[in-house]
């Protein structure tokens, strides 16, 4: 048996949260290695349903062991938070099942003052950011003047480096004409919140070399999508962390020899939330209608997703720079009814043809697509559990996504349901 880490292979919002609690019942061990609140899975078991932000989806399960790694960006009034309104849907979390690196950047009051005076301040031009903080807490990490979980334990060296974080962070808000951050109310505010973090505290790196000594199943849970990675997105309209695969080993302490089979959750169509290119994006009634029957609101925000045709180069360029093995397609029962289906298999750009998705924010901006039609099914694929039970056409379509973005489907999800899934390969087993 070996680990697997789940990443999104487009925009984020491929419905992770199903294939990770499918996969979690599987693994002892599940972690989140990248990324902050400004994610969202949505998790629907039996007749309750799980809006997570933070906490990895392991933690609804019992007796799973859930790890926030070092490579998170955590908000531990929002995580505290998330802690006590699953509590009020029957899940206990405690230190014996949730273990937050020790070394993880905080992201702090001020960080969504910042994320949001900037993002005003860009008008038109703005990245489309949650205004969570996120980007301005990797920033702090990054220029080694970040809060981490561990400073929370000495109240007196806390207060010095808060005194080094104002030096940047008050002239920033004073350029923004924003209001300039009380050192003292911040400092006070972190050794209130400190004995309700600190007892999740922990050397996670140690914690994970053990368990996989001991021969146990872990699952990394990445957030966001390929697209959004920080270097293979499409920049500046990125999250601020690397989504790819790769950042398991280093988000996490395990060495990227750990990290074992890697399954991209990739939509049976697209998506985006917020600002930057999609060439594939639809704005007429056909888009629309994925929305719809999708449901495409954000499970953070609750902003409306952009909507748009299935973009194989995309994907394939996703599954290329993340070292993806094999996919879980999901919402293939939204395209249940249409009469034709389009793909992307390519771009053209002047007179020039593209099988890449260009790295220059122009070019990405003024690609077109070029369309591949495929037939349509009338038939509904909701709850298929089989091959068998899936309309001809329908299969037809799903071949012809795996020899375009050259990789295979390991699980074809039919529905929000967990069960409602078809098991080509178990990505445990290697």
């Amino acid at each position: 048996m070996t680990n697997v880490a789940v990443v999104g292979s487009q925009w984020g919002d491929e419905g992770k949260g199903k294939i990770v609690d499918w996969l979690s019942e599987r693994a002892e061990v599940v972690v989140r290695f990248q990324g902050g609140h400004n994610a969202g899975h949505t998790l629907v078991i039996g007749n309750e349903t799980y809006k997570l932000s933070l906490l990895p989806s392991g933690v609804v399960r019992p007796r799973k062991l859930s790890i926030l790694g070092n490579g998170v960006v955590i908000d531990p009034w929002a995580l505290l938070d998330e802690i006590a309104k699953i509590a009020k849907q029957g899940v206990t979390v405690t230190p014996e099942n949730l273990i937050v690196a020790e070394n993880a950047a905080l992201i702090l009051p001020l960080h969504r003052a910042i994320d949001q005076a900037r993002e005003e301040a860009r008008g038109a031009r703005r990245i489309g950011t949650t205004g969570r903080g996120i980007g301005p807490a990797y920033e702090d990490k990054v220029a080694r003047r970040a809060i981490r979980v561990c400073d929370l334990a000495d109240t007196t060296e806390l207060r010095h480096k808060i005194g080094d974080l104002l030096l940047h962070h008050n002239a920033l808000l004073r350029g923004l004409g924003s209001p300039l951050v009380d050192g003292d109310q911040l400092h006070a505010e972190l050794v209130a919140v400190a004995p309700r973090l600190l007892p999740f505290a922990q050397p996670v790196w140690r914690r994970l070399d053990e368990v996989r000594r001991q021969g146990k199943r872990i699952l990394f849970e990445g957030a966001q999508g390929a697209m959004l990675d920080v270097d293979h997105g499409t920049y500046p309209y990125v999250t601020s962390s690397n989504t790819v695969a790769a950042q398991a080993g280093a988000g996490a302490g395990l060495g990227p020899r750990g990290i074992g089979y890697v399954l991209g959750i990739t939509k049976a169509y697209t998506t985006r939330v917020g600002s930057g290119p999609f060439p594939t994006e639809l704005t007429d009634a056909v888009g629309d209608r994925l929305g719809e029957r999708g449901r495409e609101f954000g499970t953070v925000t609750g902003r409306k997703r952009r909507c748009g045709w299935f973009d194989a180069v995309m994907v394939r360029q996703a599954i290329k720079t993340g070292g993806i093995d094999g996919i879980a397609l999901t919402k293939l029962d939204v395209l249940d009814g249409l009469a034709e289906l389009k793909v992307c298999v390519g771009y053209r750009r002047g007179d020039e043809k593209l099988d890449y998705f260009p790295a220059a924010t122009a070019a990405q901006a003024s690609v077109v697509p070029v369309y591949e039609t495929l037939e349509g099914w009338q038939e509904s694929t909701r709850g298929a559990r089989s091959w068998a039970q899936l309309p001809a056409t329908a299969v037809k379509y799903v071949r012809r996504i795996e020899e375009l973005i050259e990789a295979p489907v390991a699980l074809l999800s039919t529905s929000p349901e967990r069960d409602d899934t078809i098991l080509v390969k178990d990505p445990f087993a290697g």
